[in-house]
């Protein structure tokens, strides 16, 4: 009974830890909704208040006079670019490396586990002068810019500092498939490339598509390279970066409904998707272990 009794109070005090932290949660996200449809004139009562009526035009406002249809178009321009370079060239490296022995597959593991341990913002600023000399390079030859205020570079850099997680959860999935499915396809006379496109890659769908809505997640709200590497204040613009200039230009300005408009613009996307994908993006982060 007192074992009983002890397991009982126990998942009520998680319940109640649990709770509060969805309150803690779910509390701020719909106070930005509710203040997204709210006139500038109600912001100077209480802050709780709901709004008198659905003044919508804060959208549009944000869409349009703050460009934020804009910058949403890069950053779906640069997600794409950047989860396709990233499967390309993650797909193969992880098969490689789980299904393969060669002399420097150790070395590789190695080099692409210890690349989980590296914060990407403390490298950014390399990455940023390395731009400028490789742009000052290009003028001396007579040519345009290239590395910054480029979002298909940005595009790159986001799938290079991605690689290290990506390999190291495909390969950790990889090992798990039986080699008898590749002997086959071997005996009957389907190559090395065919075997991984046509046999492995759709047996590891579940761990592909964590990949893919894990790093598009972060790279849909990436901002400290973002901002770094698109530099240029009349250039190109992700959401991100366009938010914080919409905050910085609306502040001063006492638009309260388009900022808020802006920060809704900004989570919708992430937020639909997180819903209707959670089950499948918890379940992918469990899948395998990486064997040697």
């Amino acid at each position: 009974m007192k074992k009983r009794n002890n397991l009982s109070l126990t998942k009520i005090v998680i319940y109640i830890i649990l709770g509060l932290l969805a309150i803690s949660i779910i509390v701020p996200v719909g106070w930005v909704f509710i203040a997204s449809i709210k006139q500038n004139s109600e912001f100077y009562q209480s802050p709780w208040k709901l709004p008198a009526s659905f003044y919508l035009k804060n959208f549009s406002e944000a869409w349009n006079s703050a460009h934020m249809g804009e910058y949403m178009l890069n950053s779906v321009i640069v997600t794409a670019v950047a989860l396709a370079i990233l499967l390309v060239v993650a797909l193969p490296a992880a098969y490689c490396l789980s299904r393969f022995k060669f002399r420097l597959r150790k070395i590789l593991n190695i080099l692409f586990m210890a690349g989980l341990f590296i914060n990407v913002n403390y490298i950014v600023v390399p990455i940023f002068l390395m731009f400028i000399d490789a742009d000052k390079a290009l003028k001396s030859f007579g040519l345009s810019p290239l590395f910054l205020n480029n979002i298909y570079v940005l595009a790159l850099v986001y799938a290079a500092t991605a690689l290290p997680f990506t390999i190291y959860l495909l390969s950790g999935y990889f090992v798990t498939i039986p080699k008898t499915y590749e002997e086959a396809a071997y005996i009957d006379g389907s190559g090395y490339l065919r075997t991984m496109v046509k046999v492995i890659l759709p047996m590891a769908r579940p761990s592909i598509i964590t990949v893919i809505l894990f790093n598009f997640l972060s790279f849909w709200n990436e901002y400290i390279i973002a901002i770094t590497l698109l530099s240029d204040p009349k250039g190109a613009k992700t959401l991100p970066v366009g938010l914080m200039n919409l905050m910085k230009a609306q502040n001063a300005a006492a638009q309260y409904g388009q900022m808020y408009a802006g920060l809704v613009l900004v989570m919708l996307p992430t937020l639909i998707l997180y819903i209707i994908v959670q089950k499948k993006l918890t379940q992918g982060m469990t899948l395998g272990g990486l064997k040697g």
